[in-house]
């Protein structure tokens, strides 16, 4: 489940099984995890039979993790369903290509291809996908929205988001989203259809255990309560976010769009609101998360030194402005979603976030995990352990920068909640 769609720097399955060992997990716990993105934690919770309850704030993941959970379709009657769908769209592409592989070459001056109208189009990466197999695309997308059979279409839809990413687009992860070589044909249909049967395997495999509940909202994780009920949560393992410069919007942009979570700018730029601030291209001047870190020296010691660089380094840009006060507005909307989780932890809950260090802003070293320990504790949190979890290179210093699971136990204690 976890192939049928996911983040290329997704944390492994075996993460998650680690933690819950660790933890305790079993029968009548439940598990959250509040930036659930393609839902690993979800899908592994299920596996072993655990519930869990995921929140994601970006639409395209949300929708994948609901999907990956969502084990109850019949596997024969989906692959049925998905092939006729699919040679539906065969007549209609068939009837609308060029009659000869030479026409290829024309293929971008056909004014009767299918394609985005304008504003749709400026919101995808530019070539991220060529004319010819986004045409093909609309098309299946169309068939797929006549031919609707609830009990599947998710599972069709998600399998064409996967293939978008893998096979149909251009493009390509090292580990940022980029665009590679343009594509000037593909088996959309062919390549969707591949996708929907290693789905129908997969659910072959795990029937047995649809029952299990995981529960995915649509929700920002700096507003945990509005979505959970109060003390219901056993565990916590999750990896939010880091101050790292990277639009998370960017990753999944060609499928949100294709697929129809997002129509417009103002709807990109609502999305991003809902958002921990990560990123200067999700900062606006109404912002006010840097509040929750006001008075923590060693984050504004650091948003000065980056301000302090970039001024003497000459970075007027708008979004080098911005750096110290994504730094501040990122630990502050951390500082906002521990101090919401409190209310809907039971007492000895035990979380486990995966953070990174960072040096995106001028080479300006950020200790994610320990700033956040600090911020953890400082809210009542124990800080039972900063376990590392492995290093990668950083492309700007080629440093080994660390990334680390910052450990932490709600005593359920009220008193230091309430200061």
């Amino acid at each position: 489940m976890h192939d049928w769609y996911r983040f290329v720097l997704s944390y492994p399955p075996h993460f998650v099984r680690d933690y819950l060992k660790r933890f305790g997990i079993g029968d009548g716990c439940t598990v959250l995890d509040p930036f659930c993105g393609t839902g690993t934690t979800l899908v592994e919770c299920k596996k072993l039979g655990v519930e869990s309850i995921g929140l994601e704030a970006n639409p395209l993941p949300c929708f994948a993790s609901r999907v990956k959970v969502n084990w109850s379709a019949n596997p024969s009657e989906l692959v049925s369903h998905a092939r006729k769908v699919g040679d539906i769209a065969l007549t209609e592409i068939r009837y609308s290509a060029p009659r000869h592989r030479a026409d290829l070459e024309l293929v971008c001056d056909r004014p009767d291809l299918r394609t985005l109208d304008p504003e749709q189009m400026k919101l995808l990466l530019s070539n991220s996908i060529s004319p010819l197999p986004l045409h093909k695309t609309l098309i299946l997308l169309d068939c797929l929205n006549r031919e609707i059979d609830d009990r599947f279409h998710d599972h069709e839809r998600l399998a064409l988001a996967n293939a978008l990413v893998r096979k149909i687009g251009n493009l390509h992860f090292g580990p940022e989203v980029g665009v590679g070589k343009p594509k000037s044909d593909v088996g959309v249909v062919e390549e969707w259809f591949l996708e929907v049967l290693r789905i129908a395997r997969d659910l072959r495999a795990w029937q047995e255990a649809a029952g299990v509940r995981s529960t995915v909202h649509c929700a920002d994780a700096r507003d945990v309560a509005k979505a959970l009920e109060p003390a219901s949560v056993d565990a916590v393992i999750t990896s939010p976010p880091y101050p790292n410069e990277k639009d998370y919007t960017r990753t999944t942009r060609l499928e949100s769009v294709l697929l129809g979570f997002i129509h417009s700018k103002d709807q990109l730029r609502a999305l991003k609101r809902r958002l921990v601030r990560s990123n200067t291209r999700g900062v606006y001047k109404e912002d006010d998360d840097e509040q929750w870190v006001a008075t923590h020296r060693e984050i504004q010691d650091i948003a000065e030194e980056i301000e302090s660089r970039r001024i003497a380094m000459g970075k007027t840009s708008g979004f080098e402005r911005r750096y110290a006060r994504v730094t501040r507005l990122y630990f502050g909307g951390m500082a906002r979603h521990l101090a919401d989780l409190r209310a809907v932890l039971k007492p000895g809950a035990q979380l486990a976030y995966v953070v990174g260090d960072q040096a995106s802003y001028l080479q300006v070293m950020i200790r994610t995990g320990q700033l956040l320990a600090d911020i953890a504790q400082s809210l009542g949190y124990e800080v039972v352990a900063v376990d590392l979890f492995r290093t990668r290179l950083a492309t700007a210093t080629r440093q080994m920068l660390r990334e680390e699971v910052v450990v932490l136990r709600w005593s359920g204690d009220r008193s230091d909640e309430e200061s």
